[in-house]
């Protein structure tokens, strides 16, 4: 009769753990093939038939449709480059260059994924509508109050991620490094 108990705790046990490790992965991802320069994470390989098998469990989940190897790849922020959470009641700055690529967007997301909801409906920037310095960068304020030059309203709330798509470019399973793939830097520079 032990043995049996002993036996269905320990099942019960590694059912939990197996469970719980698997919606960790599934909603939190795994680093796992990625690439990460700076702030910015991407998953190369999640448009292609390579993508690993967390990936694939993470766009099950979300139900996103990711851009394909050939086409381009998305970047991912939620942090600032010195690490602090993105806050939408702050003032944050994206600005620099970024990789050569025919076509970029640059979009505003709640934690939950969906565009952030604001009075502007202004969702996010593309590289055909940037204001741009003399020499090509650019500096985008994400920040609840408005804000002169290019700004993307936050509506205040307390998280969001910034996504990044480039269009036809070369960076992608091979880059490794922020000299193969300049990207734009992203600073905290004060908060309400």
């Amino acid at each position: 009769m032990r043995l049996i108990f002993l036996t269905l705790v320990a099942l019960l046990l590694a059912t939990a753990i197996g469970l719980g490790a698997t919606w960790i992965t599934a909603t939190r991802g795994v680093n796992v093939g990625t690439l990460t320069i700076g702030s910015w994470v991407a998953r190369p390989r999640t448009g292609t038939s390579d993508i690993d098998p967390y990936a694939r469990a993470s766009v099950a989940r979300s139900g996103e449709l990711p851009i394909g190897a050939g086409d381009g790849i998305a970047f991912t922020a939620i942090t600032d480059d010195a690490k602090r959470p993105l806050d939408g009641r702050c003032d944050v700055i994206v600005s620099g260059v970024t990789p050569a690529a025919r076509f970029w967007t640059l979009t505003l997301y709640d934690p939950t994924g969906q565009l952030v909801a604001n009075s502007m409906e202004r969702y996010g920037f593309t590289s055909q509508e940037i204001v741009r310095g003399s020499d090509g960068s650019f500096e985008i304020r994400i920040a609840p109050r408005a804000r002169a030059g290019n700004w993307l309203p936050t509506g205040g709330l307390d998280r969001y991620t910034l996504v990044l798509r480039l269009y036809d470019t070369p960076v992608g399973i091979a880059t490794r490094t922020q000299r193969d793939a300049p990207m734009p830097t992203i600073s905290t520079v004060g908060c309400s």
